[in-house]
């Protein structure tokens, strides 16, 4: 599933594209993805403009000059792709209609955003851009990592008292918006913590340390364009390319890549998630 930077990327390479520009034209294929679609979607889409195009953990959301805002989760397999405009420094046309191509939107720029889902565990809605932060969705969800209520103090007194692993606690979106398994690897990695670590017990100077490591990896990766393993596409269509960047995720059995260790990453299941770390750096 798309994590943090992937929907940030998908973000930045639409904002171009829609934000300013009106919704000439709302296609809507079907009632429902993993959930049912809003009522009369097409209509209450068609003709609006989109005044902003911002995130929130794994979500975009799409303000519109009607007072509504598209809340749209990319799920495991969902894409928005773009084509009929320059992107960088290349022309995509409009490819054939697929079979997954669920929502077309199409922009007075003659621009198509097109969502393309084939496993339907995507969703969209459509709901007050002033109550969008009270949504089921977004309402019990944590700082964003990247802003300013996520810090030291924060991430520190949130951790006290929990009995649960640190690489668990970091997954909790009520903790810390947008983390993933992925990224919380890498992160654990770098800060040299075990992720068996319980996170009551972390010392407060090592819990600290983790804030400017957190940002450093989704900072990275945003810039490669997130991590393409299954899925995920850039807006263009491209795949991200952190995966090639990976210390510790995916690579069981390889040799640690830290200066000076000998040690082999290894492979457990936590919450019935992978976990890769290594067990001679991270202690």
């Amino acid at each position: 599933m798309p994590e943090l930077p992937e929907v940030e990327t998908v973000r930045r390479g639409l904002l171009p594209v829609v934000e300013g520009r009106v919704i000439a034209h709302a296609q809507v294929n079907r009632p429902d993805l993993r959930w049912p679609l809003p009522e009369r979607m097409a209509e209450r889409l068609t003709g609006q403009r989109v005044l902003a195009l911002r995130r929130r953990s794994k979500y975009l959301l799409a303000d519109l000059s009607s007072g509504e805002s598209l809340l749209v989760h990319l799920g495991m397999s969902g894409r928005m792709l773009v084509s009929g405009v320059m992107l960088g420094e290349f022309h995509h046309d409009h490819p054939a209609p697929q079979k997954h191509d669920h929502v077309v939107l199409t922009m007075d720029n003659g621009a198509r955003v097109t969502f393309n889902d084939a496993r339907r565990f995507g969703a969209m809605d459509l709901v007050e851009t002033a109550g969008a932060e009270t949504h089921p969705l977004l309402s019990a969800l944590g700082p964003e990592p990247l802003g300013n209520a996520f810090d030291d103090a924060y991430l520190t007194a949130a951790l006290k008292g929990r009995r649960t692993p640190i690489k668990s606690a970091l997954l909790d979106q009520h903790l810390v918006a947008g983390l993933g398994n992925i990224y919380v690897c890498e992160v654990l990695f770098r800060a040299g913590i075990s992720p068996r670590q319980l996170a009551g017990e972390l010392p407060a100077r090592r819990a600290a340390s983790l804030v400017p490591i957190i940002r450093e990896v989704l900072a990275e990766a945003i810039e490669a364009g997130g991590s393409s393993l299954r899925d995920h596409r850039q807006a263009n269509g491209e795949l991200g390319y952190f995966q090639h960047a990976f210390r510790v995720y995916d690579r069981e059995g390889q040799p640690c890549s830290a200066p000076g260790c000998t040690g082999t990453i290894a492979r457990i299941v936590q919450s019935g998630r992978s976990t890769f770390f290594c067990p001679g750096c991270q202690r």
